[in-house]
């Protein structure tokens, strides 16, 4: 399996799977809680340098998030 098959999570799994509740991503990231709900729901896509924020956050690859719905 290559990486581009691996399957992706959503961006809320990365959260919770970093033991990170909504407010606590906020504040490590920078954002608003209805910046991060927004992301989280699929309304808006992060720009790429929040993109790599996530990443370094979450502790997670951000090629392994899908960032929209």
């Amino acid at each position: 399996m290559t990486p581009e098959q691996y399957p992706k999570i959503t961006l809320e799994a990365a959260r919770v799977n970093a033991h990170m509740n909504q407010s606590q991503a906020c504040e490590a990231l920078g954002i608003s809680i209805k910046s991060l709900q927004n992301y989280e729901q699929g309304k808006r896509v992060p720009k790429w340098d929040l993109v790599q924020r996530f990443e370094e956050v979450y502790k997670f690859p951000a090629n392994l998030i899908s960032f929209a719905n």
